[in-house]
Order: structure tokens, then sequence, then C-alpha cells
């Protein structure tokens, strides 16, 4: 594709998930990145997205499958079919048990489908890949086979055009526009492994889930502090959502701060401001949580999708004190306040 026919960022995909479109929103033809160990709800998450593609935008998804194990794919796959997003799903596999060359080249496969169908079929397209981490590992297998030189703590030389040569190619056009939710392994926890900076310099948002969050039974079980977007300004987000998004992050860092206070001393020992930013915080933090289409079925609670225009209208009522009245129950696992009766 010509360079020239290629578009800047469009604006915000919403996806009618509470916590991401208000605190790291995606970008339409943007890169995101999921970080998340296993059993916080990464493959949830992830077709919660596709499904909201699906529902709300009308789009396509495309799903690379990169040196995963084969049961998930086979899980996933069957998962999508009860949830009814099949019919606008692509899935494309390169599982653990092929060769290094077929895990190495699937995701560029899947990602040429893409292009496909957003720039002949004119969608909007969630391209989905998990694990790009394996992607990195398959390339450092080629690069041992073909006999270079192992570079930085033995990966490829070759690795930060490899991660380019993927990255790069997920951009919108007049046609159309590619957004990209990329899962990332991160080995050891380790945020300075050289694969996950080349695919960090890369990404446009940054979505942590986290086990703390998720042994609290905050789902999703996104950190909010750790969680972050490059494009969290007022000139991408507008005023209303920036000044929102920024009040709603005090808080909870606020409340961060005073747990250990609040676990040896009690809340009554805050001072009344303190104590007011404590309750609202927490009341807050159920408020961001939501029960998930996708698992309707399972937990036996209808999904919803919540629009960031009442997301922000509902955050801004909880800032001003407009809510202290109503208990923390009230506030967990519900679509917007105003639904409140």
């Amino acid at each position: 594709m010509p360079l020239s026919e290629a578009i800047g960022i469009t604006g915000i995909l919403e996806t009618g998930i509470k916590v991401i479109d208000l605190l790291c929103p995606f970008v339409k033809g943007g890169k995101t990145g999921l970080f998340g160990g296993a059993g916080v709800g990464k493959t949830v998450l992830i077709m919660e997205f596709i499904h909201a593609v699906s529902a709300i935008h009308k789009g396509v998804s495309v799903f690379a499958g990169v040196g995963e194990r084969i049961r998930e794919a086979h899980e996933l796959w069957k998962e999508m079919q009860q949830t009814g997003v099949m019919a606008d799903t692509l899935m494309v596999f390169g599982q653990m048990d092929e060769s290094p060359g077929v895990r190495f080249r699937v995701g560029l496969s899947a990602l040429t489908y893409a292009e496909y169908l957003r720039d002949t079929l004119h969608k909007e397209v969630l391209f989905v890949m998990d694990n790009v981490f394996r992607f990195v590992q398959a390339g450092s297998e080629i690069s041992s086979l073909l006999g270079r030189m192992p570079a930085t703590v033995g990966y490829q030389p070759t690795l930060t055009s490899e991660v380019a040569e993927l990255e790069d190619r997920i951009l919108s056009t007049r046609q159309g526009a590619i957004t990209s939710v990329q899962a990332v392994y991160v080995p050891a926890d380790d945020m300075t492994d050289p694969a996950v900076s080349a695919i960090l310099s890369h990404l446009d948002t940054t979505v942590i889930l986290s086990r703390d969050q998720a042994s609290k039974g905050i789902y999703p079980a996104v950190d909010p502090l750790r969680s972050s977007s490059k494009l969290m300004d007022r000139f991408t987000l507008g005023d209303r959502h920036y000044s929102v998004a920024q009040a709603v992050r005090e808080h909870l860092a606020r409340y961060h701060e005073l747990e250990n206070i609040i676990a040896m001393l009690g809340i009554e020992e805050l001072s009344e401001t303190d104590r007011k930013i404590v309750l609202r915080a927490r009341k807050l933090q159920r408020y961001l949580t939501q029960p998930f289409s996708v698992l309707a079925q399972h937990s036996k609670q209808t999904g919803v999708s919540i629009p960031l225009e009442k997301t922000l209208t509902d955050c801004e009522a909880f800032l001003a004190g407009a809510y202290d009245h109503v208990t923390e129950e009230q506030c967990y696992m519900r679509g917007a306040m105003q639904d409140l009766q």
C-alpha cells in the first residue's frame, strides 16, 4: 500500500468497557498491548473486544494465534461460536506444535487478511494477536537455524526490524482502519527485557491486568494506575474526558497511598478530606467493574455495554459527591448509575 494512502489517528474506538474507555482508551488505527499472566482474564477481555467491535461498530475481527497451546485455541474457537461472534471473526493459527517458520509467518499472514478486509471491503477491523512474544521467540529460533550470531540476552540481531515489519503494517487508510490488540507475555515479569522493550516502543496504549485486582473480585482486572496511553491528552480526548480521567486516577492513587494506614489504624484516623476521597475512590473502583456479554451464560448476569458519555457523566457525579449516599455494593458489577432505582 502506498504511504500516501495512510492517514493519522482518527479518534477513539469505543469498546463499551468503562475502565478501558475512560483511563486507557483504544485509538482507531492504534496499537494496544495487553499485559497479564495466566488466569487474570486476558482471553475474556479479548473476546469482549471482539464482541464490542462486532456489535457497536459493525466491524470484523482477525485473530492471530501465535505459538499458543492447541487446547487454548480450541476453547477460544468453541466459546466464540457459543457467544455468536464467530460470524464476524477470522482466525489464523500457528500453534506450539508447528515449525518456527510457520509460527513466525502466521502473524503476518493474519495481517494480510486484515489489510484485505480494510482495503477491499472497507471494514473497521480489530486485529488481535496472541502472543507477540511467541512471534519474537519463533524469529529467534529461525535466526539460530540460519547460524546468525545472537545479540542482547541471546535474542536475534534482527529483533527490532522483525517487530517493526509486523507493527508498521497496522495503520488506518482512507478505506478503513486496523486497530490492534496484542497480548504480550513478559518473561519473569521483566519489563526491561529486549523483546518487551521492542514491542513497547510501537504501542500507543498499555493495559496491565493485575492479579491483585482479580483477587479483590474487580473484573475486568485492569490496574488503573499502571495502565496508560500515549494519547491521554486534551487534544485527542477533549477537555472533559481528560479532566475526568485525571481526577479519577488521582482519587484511586490517593486511596492506594492510604491503604496501609487504613489497614493499621482504620479509616476513622484519616482527615475528613481524605476520608471522602477514599470512600469515593472505593465506589469508583467498584463502578469500573462490569458484567461481560461473552460471560452471560456462565455468570447468569446480562452483559452491559456503556457509552463513554454515560461513563463520564457517572464519574463526574461520583467526584462531585452525588453518590456519597449509595453503598459500594450498589456500584459493583452494574451498568450506568442513572439506571439505579
